[in-house]
């Protein structure tokens, strides 16, 4: 009889990671994104995109080297691990990542039950939710390979959606002046630096998202060479889509009137193909919310689990499924903690919270492959040059300068519960000795 642990299984090839990643960085949020972004920007919304597209992609380059360095299980974790040997700054990065997955997921699933008890069928919105959440677990837990298959339908079905528009809309490009600023907080319409930073805090949060690809990492083919170019190549795509939607939607719809629609893509599509029927938009929309939520949840578990793997979460956590190949135990706890986040109700300021979270990750991140740059002697397959995470540091502190101070204070909470659960499951010291080894 073999005592050997079960491992998680090289299902994911480059195709499938791609997808995984513009699934993953479209997913609802540019449903209902370009109306507030041109409440902010007017009709030139789509440089708060342009400008949240530097940051992802500077960012996601950072991403793409360390996850060619490091093709691991909460990669991120473990690369800030090796670059300060802090077990207390790991812990913080790992666990805002998964705040942020976490109350993503939940604002999903109540999306999700929104739209499906008005569309089909006037059930309770708890049942919804419920069963929404049991689904994902089951598919998650059921396999890597069955979770693909379930975001690679969904991200079809959604990015269709927004090819779509781009086709039918593409003849009402140069209807409007696309530097015109002018909005209600705007008047005078000045194009300023502090105008399009808060516009690129508004649109960055659309393109979060590739970070989670390097949790997968454990389940790639070939990870050192393919995580950089499904990342790279998710990050680019999904920006040229963004940029064109933005561009057609204020080309269709007067931005002062876009910025008070409710559904501003559904709008835009009724104004270019009157035939279309809506409720068909709806149902797409339904599809890119279950795939954001699925994403998240399958970052969330990979996330614990290979921070359980590397001595920073209990070891139980750190077990594979004998049949499945999956952290089942993690992603039952992902379930649960998903169930009574959604049952909360109204949390949409705790996850601009946690984006604060994120981008001060992001930071930290960008910092510590300047750091290894200079302390590893083996260099990974795909290098950038130390300017590139330099200024991906320097444009996420830009954009953290823009935030509230509501959302500064609910972060500093978040961080101080982090904190408390270190001190309560604080990894040894030969966890973290580990960690300086590689495999």
């Amino acid at each position: 009889m073999s005592n050997t642990e079960p491992k998680l299984k090289r299902n994911i090839g480059l195709i499938a990671l791609t997808l995984y990643g513009i699934g993953d960085i479209l997913g609802a949020g540019i449903y209902g994104l370009v109306g507030k972004a041109a409440g902010e920007m007017g009709s030139a919304a789509w440089m708060g995109f342009l400008v949240s597209m530097c940051a992802a992609g500077l960012t996601g380059l950072s991403y793409a080297s360390l996850g060619s360095r490091y093709p691991k299980a909460a990669g991120a974790v473990f690369a800030t691990s090796r670059a300060f040997n802090k077990g207390f700054l790991s812990y913080i990065v790992g666990l805002a990542l998964l705040a942020s997955g976490l109350t993503s997921m939940a604002t999903a699933s109540r999306a999700f039950s929104g739209y499906f008890s008005g569309l089909f069928l006037s059930l309770p919105i708890p049942l919804i939710i419920a069963g929404f959440a049991l689904a994902l677990t089951f598919i998650v837990f059921w396999g890597i390979r069955e979770s693909l298959w379930a975001n690679a339908v969904c991200t079809v079905i959604e990015v269709s959606g927004l090819l779509l528009i781009i086709i039918l809309g593409i003849s009402f490009l140069g209807e409007t002046n696309y530097l015109n600023a002018v909005t209600e907080s705007n008047p005078e319409g000045n194009i300023t630096i502090p105008l399009m930073l808060g516009g690129a805090v508004l649109t960055f949060y659309s393109f979060i998202g590739f970070e989670d690809m390097l949790n997968v990492a454990e389940e790639v083919k070939n990870p050192k060479k393919n995580i950089p170019r499904a990342l790279i190549s998710a990050v680019a795509l999904s920006s040229v889509i963004y940029i064109l939607i933005c561009l057609i939607a204020v080309s269709v719809i007067p931005s002062s009137e876009l910025a008070h629609s409710k559904q501003p893509l559904v709008d835009v599509m009724g104004r270019i193909a009157p035939w279309f029927p809506s409720p068909l938009f709806t149902v797409i929309a339904l599809f890119a919310v279950a795939n954001t939520a699925l994403l998240n949840f399958i970052m969330g578990s990979r996330l614990l689990y290979g921070m359980s793997a590397q001595g920073l979460f209990p070891s139980l956590f750190s077990k594979v499924h004998p049949t499945r190949n999956t952290p089942h135990r993690t992603v039952l706890l992902v379930g649960a903690i998903l169930l009574v986040l959604a049952f909360v109700g109204e949390i949409s300021t705790l996850a601009r919270a946690t984006s604060v979270l994120l981008l001060l990750c992001f930071v930290v991140v960008n910092i510590s492959l300047v750091v290894l740059q200079r302390k590893e002697k083996i260099p990974g397959t795909f290098e950038v040059p130390s300017f590139v995470p330099v200024l991906g540091s320097l444009v996420c502190l830009a954009m953290l300068s823009q935030t509230k101070l509501q959302e500064w204070l609910i972060a500093g909470s978040i961080l101080i519960v982090i904190t408390v659960l270190y001190f309560v499951l604080r990894p040894s010291a030969n966890s973290m000795a580990q960690l300086g080894e590689l495999d």
